[in-house]
């Protein structure tokens, strides 16, 4: 999870985060590159003589063409890529479906039978020591680590938004409608995130936790949870 003063995204644990990292760092030099030279030719407008030859001028108009398109093109490339990989979903391994209220979340495991749960914040008074103030919940979502899972995403009663920036995962829950998305979490761990969508007076208080766990691990959660 993000730290206290932290500029930067947080750690990837999935694929998708890390192409969405790598795309922020490319369109980031690129931005840097055409700063700097808008900051050179304004350099040498200031500073040179002022002259005023617009006649001929063929030259500088192609470059002012040619060379913002390909900056677009430089850019556009890159972000289609990974637009497509979001939204493949490859033989999932597990189905989970995220339903938002206010203000908590209901999870269905609909390869399971009767694996249903509700999920709200765990209030301050009842924190247990060293969790997260506003970000730990009374029922993580469990899954598998290093498998494929989908992700439908819906709402009961108004617009929300599931989102885990670790992840790279942020979806759209809007009533009547299914969404989906997925995600592979590459390693084990606890991935935090909340509501992304403002949804009424409680939007800050319905976080979302992802626990990525070992197969075996999941298996004997998931025999242990009662039906």
């Amino acid at each position: 999870m993000a730290n206290h003063s932290q500029f930067t995204f947080q750690d990837a644990s999935s694929p998708i985060m890390e192409e969405l990292t790598r795309f922020h760092d490319h369109a980031l030099m690129v931005a840097l590159a055409i700063c700097s030279l808008v900051l050179y030719l304004l350099t040498l407008v200031l500073t040179g003589k002022l002259t005023s030859n617009t006649v001929n001028a063929q030259a500088i108009e192609l470059i002012w063409t040619i060379l913002p398109a390909a900056v677009l093109i430089v850019l556009a490339l890159p972000s289609l890529r990974i637009l497509y990989m979001m939204d493949e979903v490859n033989e999932p391994v597990l189905t989970l479906k995220a339903i938002g209220h206010q203000w908590y979340w209901s999870y269905e495991y609909t390869d399971f039978k009767d694996l249903t749960f509700d999920s709200y914040m765990t209030p301050t008074t009842d924190l247990p020591l060293g969790h997260f103030r506003l970000l730990e919940v009374d029922h993580r979502v469990v899954v598998p680590a290093e498998s494929s899972i989908r992700v439908i995403v819906t709402a009961d009663d108004v617009l929300h938004s599931w989102a885990v920036p670790s992840l790279g995962v942020k979806t759209d829950a809007i009533p009547g409608r299914l969404n989906q998305t997925s995600f592979l979490a590459n390693r084990s761990g606890v991935f935090y995130g909340q509501c992304s969508e403002i949804c009424g007076a409680n939007h800050s208080f319905m976080p979302i936790v992802v626990e990525s766990v070992p197969l075996a691990t999941f298996e004997n959660w998931s025999s242990l949870l009662p039906s």
